[in-house]
This record gives structure tokens, C-alpha cells and sequence, in this order.
């Protein structure tokens, strides 16, 4: 079987072809554009593929209320073009097989469950920080919604003491992403952060605020696993700081050995690497197809 697979990022989609067993066995890229320009690339590559079902992982925040007429649409999304646009509708119009439907995070996670860093694992969350920050939520064996879906991004942190930064978020100011996002750290200390030597100050404070980030979600959804992707954490050098501060934060009270004793295999990058988003994509198709009830689409004229 011939799966599609798209990764919707606000920066470039990613579209890809792939089989039932996992396999990912053509993938493109180009920029996010207008909805109109970057949907009919989309169009062109999936086209004469054959596919029987397709997966989409989007940047959001998306309606992901089955029972909505508005099911499958990009909603407040800042991306200029995109607020409103409906996105498994368009796909549907153009190929009428069953379209599965989730956050570009929450694809990533369920990507990392089906095929890497937390395979075997009941619940895990899935961290990106890159452009934004977005968090994906597996737990009990499923993707998490809600009354739309989960926003990690912007929750609000204590300030570092040294930090007099006003934040980037248009809707939040400080929030996480408006403090530890990569545009953030460029505006911060006038550089790109992959422009910033190892030892800069600036990893020191990112890890503050993304160690308090987790400390809360340890606290709050308690997962076997937390994965950090995205393009921000290619400095590996994070990784140790991040560790001690949700050491820090936590200070004890939650006494599993998995804290206690090996965080570093608790916290941990991506077992797909930069491919977590198209190939949960993929299984997110997977399940779509294997899995009808999951596909409810509601027709709209």
C-alpha cells in the first residue's frame, strides 16, 4: 500500500510516500506559501502516486473537533493566509481516500512511539523548538485532544534574574515560545543561536525556561519518556543543561528511578531525528486507513 505523508510546517512542507510496514520511500520539500501556491505543489507530488490514504501533521492551532463543520481547518494561526483555511478538505477534493489529521507535534510523537525513541512506551511527550514551540501529547495509548489541543508552547514561566528581554509572542509576550523559541534567542542576542559558541550564556538561559517547562509537564501528565526536537536543540549541548534544571525544579518530589536516577535516558532527542514530523505523517495515514472510525469527515459544500 502507498500512504501520503505531509508535514505542514509554517516555514516548508514536506510531503513524502511511504507503506504500511513504516517505510518513508520518497519525500520533497519546498517553502510554505500562500495556501493556494503550496497546496497545489502538494497536489502535483501525491497526483500519479496511487496513494490509499494520507496523513497530515500541520502547524496550527487546527480545529480538531470531529463533530465541527469546521473539522480539519487551520484556525488563529499568525501565518499570514493560512487562518481559516480547510486543510482535509482541500485534500479531500482532490483525493477521496481516508485523510488522517493532527498537530505537526502530536504527529511527531506518534511517530516516535510507532517507530522511535518511545516505541513500547503507553505515553510520552514530544517537545519542538524551533520557529515556535509546540508540544505533542501521547498518553494511555493515544494522541491527546481536548477543547482544541494541547498548546505547550505558551505557557507562562518564571523569568531568568538576568533576562530583561521582552519576549516575541504576538499573542503572549514571555511566554515559552516568546522566550526560548530560535527567533527569540536571535532577537535576544542579536545572532542567530546557531551563531553562538557552546559555552554562550544564552544555553544556560534556554535551559532555564525549557527545564521549567518540563518540571510542569512531568508534574502535570507524568510521561515515560520526553522527547526534544526541532531546530533549536541541534545544540546538543542543551541536552545536560536541560536535564539539570528539570533536576532542579523537581527537587525530589517525584521519586521515580527514571528522574532519579537515569534522566538521561528519560529526557532525550528524537530516535527519528528531523524525520519525526513526516513519519508520524505517515503513521498517522497508517491509522486512518486500518482505522475508519478515526477518519469521520464531515462534507461541506
Amino acid at each position: 500500500m502507498i500512504i501520503g505523508a505531509i508535514e505542514a510546517g509554517g516555514t516548508k512542507f514536506i510531503c513524502g510516500v511511504g507503506n504500511e510496514e513504516g517505510e518513508m520511500l520518497d519525500r520533497i520539500s519546498f517553502p510554505t506559501e500562500t495556501p493556494e501556491e503550496t497546496m497545489q505543489q502538494a497536489v502535483a507530488y501525491f497526483k500519479d502516486t496511487g496513494v490509499e490514504a494520507i496523513g497530515i501533521g500541520s502547524f496550527g492551532p487546527l480545529n480538531m473537533d470531529l463533530s465541527s463543520p469546521l473539522y480539519g481547518h487551520v484556525t488563529t494561526t499568525p501565518k499570514r493566509g493560512w487562518g481559516g483555511f480547510d486543510f482535509v478538505g482541500y485534500m479531500k477534493r482532490h483525493f477521496p481516500v481516508p485523510v488522517g489529521f493532527d498537530t505537526d507535534v502530536n504527529a511527531a510523537a506518534f511517530g516516535e512511539v510507532k517507530w522511535g525513541a518511545a516505541q513500547g512506551l503507553d505515553s510520552c511527550v514530544y517537545y519542538t523548538i524551533g520557529t515556535g514551540v509546540g508540544v505533542g501529547v501521547y498518553a494511555e495509548g493515544r494522541l491527546v485532544h481536548g477543547l482544541v489541543h494541547p498548546e505547550g508552547g505558551h505557557v507562562l514561566t518564571r523569568r531568568h534574574a538576568e533576562d530583561v528581554f521582552e519576549g516575541l509572542c504576538p499573542y503572549h509576550g514571555d511566554c515559552l515560545e516568546g522566550l526560548a523559541a530560535g527567533p527569540a534567542i536571535e532577537k535576544r542576542w542579536g545572532v542567530k543561536g546557531s551563531a553562538l559558541p557552546a559555552d554562550h550564556p544564552a544555553w544556560e538561559m534556554e535551559a532555564y525556561y525549557l527545564g521549567q517547562a518540563i518540571a510542569g509537564v512531568v508534574h502535570l501528565l507524568s510521561p515515560k519518556r520526553v522527547i526534544l526536537g526541532g531546530g533549536v536543540m541541534h545544540q546538543e549541548q542543551l541536552f545536560p543543561l536541560i536535564r539539570k534544571e528539570v533536576r532542579q525544579a523537581l527537587n525530589g518530589y517525584v521519586a521515580a528511578p527514571e528522574i532519579l536516577e537515569a534522566m538521561d535516558t528519560y529526557i532525550v532527542p528524537p530516535g527519528l531525528g528531523d524525520h519525526a514530523g513526516l513519519c508520524g505523517a505517515l503513521a498517522l495515514g497508517i491509522k486512518a486507513l486500518q482505522d475508519p472510525a478515526q477518519n469521520i469527515y464531515i462534507k461541506r459544500t
